[in-house]
């Protein structure tokens, strides 16, 4: 596969997409980017906006194992990764695989269940492995964990620790649809249900496929820099209390990648950073009163991408 065919091949898996989500471009585009990075995505907003629509309709469109799960604050880390019970019939004790075991996990409410639970996934999406009573089984690739959440303000809900927040590589957000989307969701779903007629456009092979083309993406070393000074700004502004880590650096680094291949491009550019710096940094940052905030960590990327001189190369190999 050459970087016209994996440009070609999303633009398919996008346009399937579509036949369900009327509107939210950006948002589809964003999570095809995470997708070839092979990173996870965590998509906030209040219920009902179509975040578990949207991530049914990418599962459909991939030939890949896919499994849902719905957190809830009595679900228990057993019910998301698998356990080991005692076989009476063999006399022994068997595994019993979870649900973690699939190639697309739909992480649906992931903030209604306890910090205990969601602390289950936390070696899954970092390590692509799960250790149950001492035993380590691989996950098989490619695994992408799809969470949903409502925003911490609503009842019933548990925020995310930090450090599952940075295993993120992005943080998207729907949105409410303006007049003319909304009469045309009400048209796609006056007879029948899209979603149910989605067939697959992308293999597993293929994924894989382009989660490794990435890699031949060029970057300018310049543009590099670029990066790291925008990192560097997080970590030195005065209203956060803790800036963006280095796999924060390197999940920004791969998501230009991932879409200047989208985009059919063998190479990155600044416009690539810059569109993906508030997604993929915003929720990686502590503020000062020492909890997550969306809007004012979008609010600091947008005020340090004013700040941060933005370099000027061919950037061409």
């Amino acid at each position: 596969m050459d970087l016209k065919q994996a440009s070609e091949l999303l633009a398919s898996v996008k346009q399937n997409i579509n036949k369900v989500i009327v509107g939210r471009e950006e948002t589809v585009e964003l999570l095809l980017t995470a997708l070839c990075c092979g990173g996870h995505v965590l998509l906030e907003d209040v219920p009902g906006t179509g975040k578990t629509v949207l991530a049914k309709s990418l599962a459909r469109s991939l030939d890949a194992e896919f499994r849902r799960i719905q957190f809830t604050p009595d679900l228990l880390p057993s019910d998301v990764t698998g356990l080991n019970y005692y076989n009476q019939k063999a006399g022994e004790f068997v595994f019993r695989p979870g649900p973690v075991f699939c190639n697309i996990l739909l992480a649906d409410e992931i903030n209604r269940a306890t910090p205990r639970t969601q602390s289950s996934l936390l070696e899954c999406m970092e390590e692509r492995q799960v250790t149950i009573d001492g035993v380590t089984r691989p996950l098989q690739s490619p695994f992408l964990v799809l969470a949903t959440q409502n925003p911490i303000e609503t009842a019933g809900t548990f925020p995310l620790p930090e450090a599952q927040m940075d295993r993120f590589i992005m943080m998207l957000s729907m949105g409410l649809p303006d007049r003319e989307e909304e009469i045309a969701i009400l048209k796609r779903f006056l007879t029948e249900d899209p979603l149910r007629a989605l067939t697959p456009v992308c293999s597993r092979q293929d994924l894989l496929e382009l989660q490794e083309l990435r890699k031949s993406v060029y970057v300018h070393p310049v543009l590099l820099g670029y990066i790291a000074d925008l990192v560097q700004a997080t970590r030195s502004s005065g209203n956060a209390i803790m800036g963006v880590s280095p796999r924060g650096s390197l999940a920004l680094l791969n998501a230009c990648r991932a879409m200047a291949m989208l985009r059919g491009r063998s190479y990155t550019l600044p416009e690539d950073v810059k569109r993906l710096a508030v997604p993929v940094l915003a929720h990686r940052i502590t503020l000062e009163h020492g909890s997550f905030d969306r809007r004012s960590g979008e609010k600091l990327i947008l005020g340090i991408l004013e700040t941060v001189p933005v370099p000027t190369e061919r950037w061409e190999r």
